[in-house]
């Protein structure tokens, strides 16, 4: 070591040196339209944590033997290109692709390809619901209905009611509508998570990792007196700790503050 590296407390270069992400490295796999997903996990990252993404064509029908068939396929291909830079954990930021039965079924395969801690959306959702001891939600998102419902019956399933449920209608059209999520207005979306809210639902759940929500997080709990939970935030939640950070922030909701 020289001199000037004894100074700055930096090792010489080696097989486990890192320039950047010293503290922790998350992969993350995106939707190709998603533009809100990466800067908002850029955002949350604290220092010392970097994000490394790839893109992966979306996959809605999950739910179907045969979407099923094509996501496993895909995902396997994506987290090997990514499990090449040498990550700490790697995540599947899309909500409506990752409702896949059992809960851990494809964060386990995706862990297996990897070799290292892996996490999905929709699970990670689960997961932030039991952290916060929600059992009984509302839900807004801007899908159509179809979608909503196949999400209430994912979270049913998972032991955590939909008490309501408000949707933007967007993909009735087809997936090629998809774009468009990321092109609502803050304020709207602000609206719509609070229209959705009910005095039975002990959270409220904002679905979707191409909504962008994270600045409206503080004033939406302090309006409601309730967590929110949304699909970047426990993603990135879920991926932080399985990386080994246990970093709380204030900024992000009671989830990452208390979790």
């Amino acid at each position: 070591m020289t001199a000037a590296s004894h100074a700055t407390g930096q090792h010489a270069a080696g097989p486990h040196y890192r320039p950047y992400g010293t503290r922790a490295r998350l992969g993350l796999i995106v939707p190709p339209t998603n533009t809100v997903n990466e800067a908002e996990w850029a955002r949350m990252a604290p220092p010392g944590v970097t994000i490394h993404a790839t893109r992966m064509r979306l996959h809605p029908d999950s739910h179907t033997p045969e979407g099923e068939r094509r996501l496993y396929a895909d995902i396997e291909v994506a987290t090997r290109d990514l499990a090449a830079a040498s990550l700490d954990a790697v995540a599947y930021g899309c909500t409506a692709g990752s409702m896949v039965m059992p809960l851990a079924k494809l964060t386990d395969y995706m862990a297996g390809v990897a070799g290292v801690p892996c996490v999905a959306t929709a699970p990670a959702i689960v997961h932030a619901c039991r952290a916060l001891g929600l059992a009984r939600v509302a839900l807004a998102t801007p899908y159509h209905d179809a979608l909503n419902e196949h999400e209430r019956e994912f979270l049913a399933a998972n032991g955590i009611a939909v008490v309501t449920v408000k949707g933007l209608g967007i993909g009735a059209g087809g997936p090629h509508e998809y774009v468009r999520i990321a092109r609502v207005p803050k304020d709207e979306v602000v609206a719509h998570a609070l229209s959705a809210d009910r005095p039975g639902a002990e959270g409220l759940v904002i679905s979707c990792t191409d909504f962008a929500t994270l600045e409206a997080l503080p004033a939406l709990e302090r309006a409601l007196g309730k967590p929110v939970v949304t699909s970047n935030q426990a993603t990135f939640w879920a991926a932080l700790r399985a990386a080994g950070i246990a970093d709380r922030f204030e900024a992000f909701g009671r989830l990452l503050r208390e979790h």
